[in-house]
């Protein structure tokens, strides 16, 4: 972002919600066709979700790895360019509305795997790549490749001697499978060298990329296959306590993540080594970095490992400022928007103060209560970022259409532009806030329903599988969108 003092606007769209030949956005074609069309339509800034190998219920907020790249995203055609597909090898085009993810797989994986067989290692840019990223590129397709070759999902699939990482265990496996092995590097390294390339055209044209991360990993990682000290782990790699969040404003029932929380006495005496390495990755790939669930850093909820639900828990202390202290060096020139939402307590808010990092916004939880709530713009500090809504909220449309009396009252009685859409109307208003940054869902601008909400906390199947139509991105709407966003820097504060 800009000095605190520019105000300025982007859009939330993930890569996979790009129309595509193949059932799912890749970066190709079409990113830079967005790019474009973002540049064209007074946009600054690109935000998108995380880029990591996706997990269960096909979530980028479940990964494998915090580190890996997901070769579904990885485009096709720009294979064939390179030579390492033929035009007649490519899939019959897939039109759906949503991604079918089972399809993709069926249909991509092969392609790819045919690639990276096809793909010469003696390439310097490749062994460059393997070189600058093992310290997590060879424990990462050593993990993708034995547990593709075992079927296994999780870590007490493995075989108990892999499971440990005895040394010789993992040199047999090294040494019986390379190929395995190599095509998974070979994937990465396509990955990130498609999403360089796409990097570098955003900047030419104006366009900053917000990056995001989950605050925690998955337990069937190959973070905590690595790093096991990192975590609280008990016997066989079972968790002591994981992570969730209690009853709040997304789930009355709360939410049971699962994911292993952190050891942070041990990550203290290591100076927070693996977050450093972290963080310096990131600010190698992002402009800008969200970081989710940002307001653990001060206080974390923690469950027992086996319950089943998130009801029960405690809050336990997080390393506080001491951490980003400890970090400082490693997020130099990286810009980052601390998620704090849900994070009410004055201990966190304190934290968000102190590090100086712009906190969120977002607007529907503006009209639950009266005026003085801290989500309406008219009590935003300049220090923050706007949203509409975010990818585990409902559409602006899908929120009205479920709105209380109460919050179109309180809607109707502050919103501008009375004769727009509700959207259009809603998006006016974040425009007109004191906000540094106002990042609109890319359906909101689209004005679609609750069937285009990207994930719905709590539910287990049919996220993250919104795509938006090819012919979305036409000449109006980047003239609607770039004469409202014109008038941001001239707009009274609401």
């Amino acid at each position: 972002m800009q000095s605190k003092d520019k105000r300025e606007c982007g859009v939330l769209l993930h890569i996979t919600s790009l129309p595509s030949a193949y059932g799912i956005g890749s970066l190709g074609t079409q990113s830079y066709r967005f790019i474009d069309f973002l540049a064209l339509s007074g946009q600054k800034y690109w935000q998108i979700l995380p880029l990591v190998p996706i997990g269960e219920g096909n979530s980028p907020y479940k990964s494998t790895s915090c580190f890996a790249g997901e070769p579904l995203l990885i485009d096709l055609e720009l294979l064939v360019q390179s030579g390492l597909l033929t035009a007649d090898e490519l899939p019959r085009k897939i039109n759906n509305d949503r991604v079918d993810y089972n399809l993709v797989r069926h249909i991509k994986q092969p392609l790819l795997t045919l690639a990276a067989n096809r793909f010469d290692t003696k390439n310097n840019l490749y062994r460059n790549f393997v070189k600058r990223n093992s310290w997590w590129l060879d424990d990462y397709a050593l993990f993708a490749a034995y547990c593709a070759q075992n079927n296994s999902e999780c870590l007490s699939d493995m075989d108990e001697a892999m499971r440990y990482r005895f040394p010789d265990a993992l040199q047999e496996f090294k040494e019986t499978h390379p190929m395995a092995i190599q095509v998974h590097k070979i994937l990465q390294f396509l990955f990130y060298d498609q999403y360089s390339a796409m990097h570098r055209y955003a900047a030419k044209r104006g366009i900053k990329i917000i990056g995001d991360i989950p605050f925690y990993v998955s337990l069937d990682s190959a973070d905590v296959w690595t790093n096991p000290d990192e975590f609280r782990l008990g016997r066989n790699l079972v968790p002591v306590r994981v992570a969730g969040v209690p009853p709040d404003i997304f789930s009355s029932s709360g939410q049971l993540w699962g994911n292993p929380v952190y050891d942070w006495e041990h990550q203290k005496k290591t100076g927070y080594s693996w977050w450093r390495k972290r963080l310096k990755y990131c600010a190698e790939l992002y402009d800008v970095l969200r970081i989710d669930h940002f307001r653990a850093f001060e206080s974390f909820y923690s469950i027992p490992y086996g319950a089943k639900d998130a009801k029960i828990g405690i809050w336990e202390k997080g390393p506080n400022m001491a951490f980003w202290k400890s970090v400082a060096n490693e997020i130099k020139g990286l810009q980052i928007v601390a998620e704090d939402l849900g994070g009410e307590e004055p201990e966190v808010e304190k934290l968000v103060l102190n590090t100086g990092f712009p906190n969120m916004k977002v607007l529907q939880f503006g009209f639950d209560k009266d005026l003085q709530n801290k989500f309406l713009p008219r009590n935003y500090p300049r220090n923050c970022v706007c949203y509409t809504g975010t990818h585990d909220n409902d559409t602006a449309l899908g929120w009205w259409n479920n709105a209380t009396a109460n919050e179109r009252l309180l809607f109707e009685r502050i919103a501008p532009e009375r004769d727009w859409s509700i959207p259009y109307r809603m998006i006016a208003m974040a425009l007109q806030s004191k906000a540094r940054l106002v990042i609109i869902p890319m359906q909101d601008w689209l004005e679609l329903d609750s069937d285009c909400r990207m994930n719905t906390p709590g539910t287990a199947e049919g996220n993250w599988e919104w795509r938006m139509r090819a012919d979305a991105l036409n000449d109006d709407l980047s003239q609607a969108m770039l004469n409202i966003c014109k008038c941001r820097t001239k707009s009274k504060f609401l």
